[in-house]
């Protein structure tokens, strides 16, 4: 496959993990009630922003992922004010889990199984555990300086515990389907094994 097509692919895979993370993000949540009319939610809108960054690197994954759950704050009156923390916090769990998975882990090059799962698990809460500590810290500085919402602290308690939720749920089902899709794609030729061979690539 060309470089021209390789970027192609990729741009449409972003797309498709964009479309992904809408979809379970949205309709797939339960959404929890808070004080002074906000909200947090169960969901695995996390597990494809980490699926996308382990198939197709940090920077298309996470873009992926970030876009999908954006436009998903965007179309909700609750969460829309907090759309820009979702875009730069859901990136960054694709740059950290893609940096893990493809710069230090090799796992689309690596042909030991094992220590693929390894790396995949390693990727998977790193970009997650990032989320945990900053989503909710970010939120409630967001709401406590920016907002102004005197219930900051009682909604900090919900957030961490909602999060911490979401992060293990979306660590077992992203490195599940991973290691699941990773034989299919490698049949149809489709898995992306050329991620983390150029030292350039943020992975």
């Amino acid at each position: 496959m060309n470089k021209r097509n390789e970027q192609i692919r990729k741009i449409v895979f972003t797309g498709v993990i964009a479309a992904l993370s809408y979809v379970v993000f949205t309709f797939l949540q339960i959404k929890i009630t808070l004080p002074g009319g906000d909200a947090t939610s169960i969901h695995l809108g996390n597990a494809v922003c980490v699926l996308g960054a382990l198939l197709l690197g940090g920077v298309y994954g996470g873009l992926g992922g970030a876009i999908g759950m954006t436009i998903g704050d965007l179309l909700d009156p609750v969460y829309i004010i907090y759309a820009p923390k979702t875009f730069l916090l859901k990136f960054c769990i694709g740059l950290i889990t893609g940096m893990v998975a493809h710069r230090i882990g090799h796992i689309s090059t690596e042909t030991d199984t094992g220590k693929v799962l390894r790396w995949t698990v390693a990727a998977a809460v790193s970009g997650l555990l990032f989320n945990v500590i900053f989503d909710p810290l970010t939120g409630y500085f967001y709401k406590l300086v920016i907002l102004g919402k005197p219930a900051a602290e009682l909604v900090l308690t919900w957030n961490v515990a909602s999060t911490s939720f979401n992060a293990v749920a979306s660590a077992i089902a992203s490195v599940s389907v991973y290691m699941a899709l990773r034989p299919a794609l490698k049949k149809s030729g489709l898995f992306p094994n050329n991620i983390g061979a150029r030292r350039k690539q943020l992975g």
